[in-house]
């Protein structure tokens, strides 16, 4: 049985390997145990994981922001969503988007966003059978 949860520090070296396999490479995990503890207490913020026992099984991040445009709404922004190899196709990913979305409703948000690596076609299809729509927009980062 799969559970959603906010992510606690006990969390963060099975959170960092979960990174790992998302980005390719190691994550700094004396700097992530130093920004979590940063935003732990940080309602913006919303670390979940989708837990099988004790098992990290996948993980994503909302963050709220405020608008000025408009109607000043919130919106959020979905980074970092996860899910391990051998926990895929069993409705993880589902799970923790549907659970960020309620907290996002909860927090008035008038909209998610979200972006995807162009290579990423599975997570592309993921994403569109949960309702969300690919806008013709041009993603741009700037890398330091």
């Amino acid at each position: 049985m799969i559970s959603i949860k906010k992510i606690g520090r006990d969390d963060l070296p099975a959170l960092s390997s979960l990174y790992e396999e998302l980005m390719g490479r190691k994550t700094n995990e004396a700097k992530l145990s130093d920004v979590f503890e940063s935003l732990e207490h940080d309602d913006r913020y919303i670390l979940l994981g989708a837990f099988q026992g004790d098992i990290l099984a996948g993980s994503l991040m909302g963050i709220v922001c405020q608008d000025l445009v408009g109607e000043c709404k919130t919106f959020m922004v979905i980074e970092n969503v996860v899910v391990a190899g051998s926990f895929r196709r069993q409705g993880i990913g589902k799970n923790l988007m549907l659970e960020i979305e309620q907290a996002a409703r909860k927090r008035d948000c008038a909209y998610i966003i979200l972006v995807s690596g162009g290579q990423r076609k599975e997570a592309h299809k993921f994403y569109e059978q949960l309702g969300y729509k690919e806008e013709n927009v041009e993603g741009y980062r700037k890398h330091f």
